[in-house]
């Protein structure tokens, strides 16, 4: 990614966690008039849903708590060439952030985990839950981790790209 920072949210399936990740980054980016600053996707470890849609308590949950349509959003997997191209590669779980380790000699600072950027620094190192199969209050619970972490790694971010 040249004049933009660059950055892939990745989960196992890419139907749950990331989809939410990816539209909530780009909500706070929005906000603040900085999305132009951003190139913004999402990927999953596995291939088991490539070319899906997000799951539905994902969209439900995005167009009701914010108003945001994921609808058009499709699965991918993550590859090495993501890992090269973007800046920073977040992931939703140590799990999947070690699969990733694995397919990319990128530093570690450029691999991150989202919980990482909890307000509450004793948060730091959890996973963002899976919800999948697990019924509306854990879309929920997800949408809440996802909603305040992408903002921390947002105001993280442009702490890195302040002027000098």
């Amino acid at each position: 990614m040249s004049h933009t920072t660059g950055i892939m949210f990745f989960c196992l399936g890419n139907i749950c966690r990331s989809p939410l990740a990816e539209a909530l980054f780009r909500h706070h980016a929005e906000a603040r008039d900085l999305a132009h600053r951003f190139h913004i996707e999402s990927s999953g470890t596995s291939a088991y849903h490539v070319g899906d849609p997000p799951d539905p308590g994902s969209v439900r949950v995005a167009r009701n708590r914010l108003g945001l349509d994921i609808t058009s959003q499709r699965s991918q997997q993550l590859t090495s060439d993501h890992l090269s191209r973007f800046d920073f590669a977040v992931a939703m779980d140590a799990s999947n952030l070690q699969n990733a380790r694995r397919l990319t000699t990128t530093p570690a600072s450029r691999l991150l985990l989202l919980r990482d950027f909890e307000p509450d620094p004793s948060l730091h190192g959890r996973d963002v839950p899976d919800p999948w199969g697990g019924g509306p209050r854990g879309f929920d619970e997800v949408f809440d981790i996802v909603h305040r972490c992408t903002e921390g790694l947002l105001d993280h971010l442009l702490t890195l790209q302040a002027p000098p």
